[in-house]
């Protein structure tokens, strides 16, 4: 098997599963801590058929969140049929709108900055893609 998977280092691990939950529908299906008793979390989250993980920072072994390092190095793209409505939920439910959806390169496109430090790009293209 071949693939390239993302994963986001947050502080706040347990709340950041929950939000990308209620902001973009996430199924989580692996989980190793997150509890009382261990409450560093690493999690595998699936949106449609794409998958990513979530995980507590852990700076002894190079893993630094937005928050620690002062920004985000890295935007993700979400591709869903109704960029709007989601650019809209994942604002109620705690992202910051960095552009609204429009019309950009033959894309449907907007840009939010998650409550832990990650900008994700939301949108579909608008086409056959990649174009012809």
């Amino acid at each position: 098997m071949v693939g390239i998977q993302a994963q986001l280092s947050v502080r706040r691990g347990r709340a950041a599963v929950e939000f990308y939950q209620a902001a973009f529908g996430a199924e989580e299906i692996y989980r190793v801590g997150g509890t009382d008793e261990e409450p560093s979390v690493v999690s595998q989250l699936a949106v449609g058929e794409a998958t990513f993980w979530v995980a507590d920072e852990s700076p002894p072994h190079g893993n630094f969140s937005p928050e620690s390092v002062g920004g985000s190095t890295t935007r993700l793209l979400l591709i869903v049929d109704d960029p709007d409505a989601v650019l809209r939920q994942a604002v109620r439910v705690g992202a910051t709108e960095i552009r609204p959806v429009a019309e950009e390169h033959g894309w449907l496109l907007g840009r939010i900055e998650d409550p832990f430090g990650h900008h994700w790009e939301i949108g579909k293209p608008l086409g056959d893609w990649p174009p012809h």
